[in-house]
Parts: structure tokens; sequence; C-alpha cells
């Protein structure tokens, strides 16, 4: 799968999620390998956690929804990389122009000018990255 982080490309897997219409959803999407429920998850401490932000409506795309993809928050080698991910679900508000956000930084200035809401659903999924600006595994 494709995700932006700091306005570049990222590639990364779906391996397990928290939520069982999540993981259906996830397996059904990439139409190959199955994620796998793992309830446990949701309850790992915030330390192994980082931080990915979904669009439920917006700009068409590749992502979960059918919208923009998803934003990350780290890549591997900074110090706040996590392959496990909170989700967090960002929605355009009604009366505002969408367009496609590349970063996180982006994300909160648009979030603080009120023209998206980003919920925190307590979903978790390990979504290792592969590849992205200046890496790879």
């Amino acid at each position: 799968m494709g995700g932006l982080y700091n306005g570049g490309e990222i590639q990364f897997i779906h391996t397990e999620a928290s939520d069982p219409d999540v993981a259906n959803m996830l397996t059904n999407m990439m139409g190959g390998p199955k994620v796998v429920l793992v309830p446990e998850l949701v309850s790992a401490p915030n330390t192994l956690l980082a931080n990915v932000y979904v669009f439920t409506n917006g700009v068409e795309g590749m992502g979960p929804f059918g919208f923009q993809p998803d934003i990350f928050d780290s890549v591997p080698g900074e110090a706040g990389y996590r392959p496990l991910r909170r989700v967090h679900l960002v929605a355009w508000n009604e009366g505002t122009t969408p367009r496609t956000l590349r970063s996180v930084t982006e994300l909160q200035a648009t979030e603080a000018g009120g023209e998206v809401t980003i919920t925190r659903p307590g979903i978790v999924v390990n979504m290792p990255i592969l590849v992205w600006p200046g890496g790879h595994r």
C-alpha cells in the first residue's frame, strides 16, 4: 500500500488489526493476504504506538475508504517510529474544499483552521513501513 510522510511517498503493509471490521476491510482492499484479527493490540501501551491518519471523505484515492492516501507521523530510523499505529479518522467538514494533504503538519494546520475533524476510534493496526523517503528495508 502507499501512504504519505512529510510530503513524500511511502510503502507499507497491513498485517494485523484490533478490530474485525477493519481487518476484513483491509483484507478485501488488498485482495491478497489476510489481515489477522488481534483484538489485544488495542491494549498496547502508548510507548509502542505511532499514529496514522485515514481519510473518510474528501479527495478520491487509494486509501481504505476510497479517499486520499493515509498520512504517517514517523518512518523507520526516527525515534518515534513504531509499526503499531493508532488509527485517527479524518473527515473534511461541510463547507470546506477538500484537497490532498501530504504531512502531519499540513493536517494539523487544516484541523486548527476548522476544515477537518479528527477522531480516534480506538483501533490499532500493525503497519510496518517498507519504503520511505531516503530509505527502505
